[in-house]
């Protein structure tokens, strides 16, 4: 898979009843192709995954992969209980997924032999590579990396943990194998604020989650970080993405609850978060609408 651009993860749309608005999703996810995205990762973090159940995580991927229409390539969510994560690949397959990103199993942690295993048994599951997600209940060890690396269905390494030290020696251990296909994405929530620094180790990829809510704006900072146009970007740094993140960290699951509540201020009716997570107080959109039109004027 070639990924050129930012990674696009979209929210699940729920209509006024709780179901999945397909069409709003489709509309939701083609915006964001059409608006330069490099790939497109439904039913994952953003997309809520751990709120829908695996008849809905495939609709949502199904949705996505026709809006897509081959564009890009499409990146479907697998993790949480086993079970679950073996059903949910096989459906990401069927709807003509690309691949899989494979978040973290549910609840338990497992020593790193269980994690490898976990991965093995969700990448034998269907015919679709998959790229793991380095987090939570999930953390890699560098020599676990190095084993599943030797698996060529296994295609790539998501850090969503933020030791530099760790992911540089991931990347230098895959480089060992002679693997030249494997794709590294920072995965950090916000992961603008720290992708210089990853740039640096050799991981050039990033997912935005603020790309799925004003994709002017991360479509502004891509530019200014791939041109090497440092003034700009941290501008966009400090206007923008600081008070973002500053707001984001004020309750738990807002990384997902915010963009949810920027689309509706753009208009598109996305709905709320599901249980456990959230929506913003209206004290809190007020702030957002504030950043958000911040982020547009310096674009």
């Amino acid at each position: 898979m070639n990924f050129d651009g930012i990674l696009f993860f979209p929210v699940t749309p729920f209509d006024t009843s709780g179901s999945i608005d397909h069409d709003l999703l489709a509309q939701h996810v083609g915006t964001g192709v059409d608006a330069g995205a490099g790939g497109v990762f439904p039913a994952c973090g953003t997309g809520e995954y751990h709120a829908l159940s695996g008849d809905e995580a495939a609709s949502v991927v199904r949705t996505a992969v026709g809006a897509v229409d081959g564009r890009v390539p499409v990146v479907a969510g697998s993790g949480g209980t086993l079970g679950h994560a073996i059903e949910v690949a096989r459906a990401a397959s069927d709807a003509g997924a690309d691949a899989l990103l494979v978040l973290p199993p549910y609840l338990v942690g497992g020593p790193q032999a269980g994690l490898v295993a976990y991965v093995e048994a969700i990448a034998a599951a269907s015919d679709l590579p998959v790229v793991v997600y380095h987090r939570g209940t999930a953390q890699y060890s560098v020599d676990s990396v190095r084993r599943l690396a030797a698996n060529p269905k296994v295609v790539g390494f998501k850090d969503g943990v933020g030791d530099l030290a760790t992911a540089q020696l991931v990347v230098r251990a895959v480089a060992e194998t002679g693997r030249r296909d494997f794709a590294f994405f920072n995965g950090l929530l916000t992961a603008e604020l720290t992708q210089a620094a990853y740039r640096g180790i050799g991981m050039p990829l990033y997912s935005s989650a603020a790309f799925a809510m004003v994709p002017e704006v991360a479509n502004a900072f891509y530019r200014a970080y791939v041109d090497g146009d440092d003034d700009r970007r941290i501008a966009l740094l400090d206007g923008f993405y600081t008070p973002l993140v500053a707001l984001r960290d004020e309750t738990p699951g807002f990384g997902v609850s915010l963009i949810k509540a920027g689309l509706r201020l753009g208009g598109l009716p996305v709905g709320g978060v599901r249980a456990p997570l959230v929506d913003p107080t209206p004290a809190q959109e007020e702030r957002l609408a504030e950043i958000l039109a911040a982020g547009r004027a310096l674009v």
